[in-house]
């Protein structure tokens, strides 16, 4: 059974605007976390981006796996790159890991897909 990691995320993005209008203390100040955190330093956005792809892994969390995928993407990371973040994430998370690594990899693939298929902007 595969997974349509574009629709998981969409999903998952409007129950989360429906969780924000409830909690909005808490949503606006986990924004200001993901953003602090993913702000670059030391570590660039794509650096940071594959460990949140790791880490979304071994938290067998797909929306996880579909945002971070996406970032990825969009941050021109290539396969190579994900899949030795997904090594990482096969290493330090056993089977499981590896069981959700093959979903993040067809995720950024997905994602990748549909990022080419879109006509670029004039």
């Amino acid at each position: 059974m595969s997974k349509n990691y574009q629709e998981i995320t969409r999903s998952a993005s409007a129950s989360l605007a429906k969780l924000r209008a409830g909690i909005p203390d808490v949503t606006n100040g986990f924004g200001a976390l993901a953003r602090a955190a993913t702000r670059s330093g030391a570590l660039d956005g794509k650096t940071k981006e594959l460990i949140a792809l790791a880490l979304g892994v071994a938290a067998r969390c797909d929306a996880c796996i579909g945002f971070h995928a996406q970032a990825l993407v969009r941050l021109g990371a290539s396969r190579a790159e994900v899949e030795e973040a997904l090594a990482m994430a096969v290493y330090m998370g056993g089977g499981p890991s590896l069981m959700y690594s093959a979903d993040a990899l067809a995720a950024f693939e997905e994602f990748g897909e549909a990022a080419r298929a879109k006509p670029a902007a004039a």
